[in-house]
């Protein structure tokens, strides 16, 4: 599973980073994204921008207090 850490990488640069890391995999892989808050916002982004998003199979869980842990799948 594909995964990527943003914690430690500039806010404006966060989504194109995550967006090109989903592009980049093929259909039926999971990107698995750490964050340092929930990622409600890139959620509802990919789930209105991308085709390829699998929204219904999103989890997102809080293993830290500055750690979010979310899986973004795709068709």
């Amino acid at each position: 599973m594909p995964e990527i850490d943003v914690r430690e990488v500039p806010p404006k640069e966060r989504h194109p980073k995550i967006m090109d890391a989903f592009a980049d995999m093929d259909a039926g892989e999971t990107l698995r994204l750490i964050n340092d808050h929930d990622p409600k916002p890139l959620y509802y982004e990919m789930d209105a921008e991308v085709e390829d998003f699998d929204a219904d199979n999103y989890e997102v869980r809080r293993e830290a207090k500055e750690k979010f842990v979310a899986e973004f799948p795709k068709r």
